[in-house]
C-alpha cells in the first residue's frame, strides 16, 4: 500500500501550534508523524492524499508559520525501516513494557505488549495513548467487556485484556488499523478481541462496562451520543486526544447531555484524557 510523505520545515514554530497544526492534519487523513531538525514528516495514504486540502490548513495560518514542504511517495518497505529506526521500548508505570517485535523479551516486567505498528497509530509513544494507558493500568478491568474506539494498533484493548478484561471490541475506520489490531492481538497471544473496520455505525448492539476512545475533539463531539447509549449505567469512560483549552470544557458540556459526569482528567504538554462516568 502506497503512502505519501510531506516533510516540512518551518522557521519558527512553538510546540503548541505544531500539535495543532498535527491534529488538523490527522483530520484530513494523515495517521503517522515524525519529528526532524526543522520540522516533521507526516504521512498519510496516497490515495487519500488531497493536496487542495492540505494547503487550505496551512493558508489558514497567514503569515504566523513560515514553512516549506515536500511530497514524496514512500513505498511500504520503506516506511517499515523508517519506523524501525525510530520506534524504541517504552516504560509505563514503571509495570507496563512496550516493544516492538524486533526489541528483546523483558520478562521483568508485569505487562508486557508487542506491537508492529506499521502505519497504524498507537505505539504508547504519544501522550495521548500514554495518558489512556495510565487510565487503564489504575482501573478495575477485571472481567470487563470493553469498547475501543479508534483503536490504531489496538495497544489500549491489548492491554485492558493483559489486565483480565473478559471481552474487547476495537473499532477503527482505517483498514490499515483494522488489520494491524488483529495482528497484534495474535503476537500478544489475546484471544478476546475483536476488530472491526467502521466508525460508529459498526458499534454492536450490546452493554460495555468501560470505553475507551482517543480520537480528535470533533470526531467525539460527533459520536459522544453513541457512546452513552451502549455504556452500562455506573460504566466509565475515557477520552483523549484534544487539548485542555477550550476543548475539555466542550467535551465536558457535551458529556453533561447524555449523562456523562466528569470525574478528572490527566495533562501532559497540551493534550488531556479524561474519565466520566455514566450516572
Amino acid at each position: 500500500m502506497e503512502y505519501k510523505k510531506v516533510t516540512f520545515s518551518f522557521t519558527d514554530i512553538q510546540e503548541y501550534q505544531k500539535d495543532i497544526l498535527i491534529a488538523e492534519l490527522g483530520d484530513i487523513g494523515f495517521d503517522t508523524f515524525e519529528d526532524t531538525e526543522t520540522g516533521f514528516d507526516a504521512f498519510i495514504l496516497a490515495n487519500q492524499f488531497n493536496e487542495a486540502e492540505l494547503k487550505s490548513i496551512l493558508t489558514g495560518y497567514g503569515d504566523e508559520l513560515q514553512h516549506t514542504y515536500v511530497v514524496s511517495s514512500i513505498a511500504p518497505e520503506n516506511w517499515n525501516e523508517e519506523w524501525e529506526k525510530n520506534f524504541t521500548p517504552l516504560i509505563i508505570n514503571d509495570d507496563c513494557y512496550v516493544r516492538a517485535t524486533f526489541h528483546e523479551h523483558q520478562p521483568q516486567y508485569k505487562y508486557e505488549i508487542v506491537i508492529d505498528p506499521k502505519m497504524a497509530f498507537g505505539t504508547g509513544h504519544h501522550q495521548t495513548t500514554t495518558m489512556m494507558m495510565l487510565y487503564i493500568l489504575e482501573a478495575d478491568v477485571q472481567d470487563k467487556v470493553i469498547l475501543d474506539m479508534g483503536a490504531g494498533t489496538g495497544i489500549l484493548g491489548i492491554l485492558a485484556a493483559k489486565r483480565g478484561a473478559k471481552d474487547i471490541v476495537a473499532i477503527d475506520n482505517d483498514e490499515v488499523c483494522y488489520r494491524s489490531a488483529i495482528e497484534n492481538a495474535g503476537l500478544n497471544e489475546i484471544d478476546n478481541l475483536t476488530s472491526l473496520c467502521g466508525s460508529k455505525d459498526v458499534i454492536p448492539e450490546q452493554e460495555f462496562n468501560i470505553i475507551l476512545a482517543n480520537i480528535n475533539r470533533n470526531i467525539l463531539l460527533d459520536q459522544i451520543e453513541s457512546y452513552a447509549a451502549v455504556l452500562t449505567q455506573g460504566g466509565s469512560i475515557y477520552f483523549s486526544g484534544f487539548y485542555e483549552t477550550p476543548d475539555l470544557g466542550m467535551i465536558k458540556d457535551h458529556c453533561a447531555k447524555f449523562g456523562l459526569s466528569y470525574i478528572d482528567h490527566k495533562k501532559i504538554g497540551d493534550w488531556v484524557a479524561t474519565k466520566f462516568v455514566k450516572n
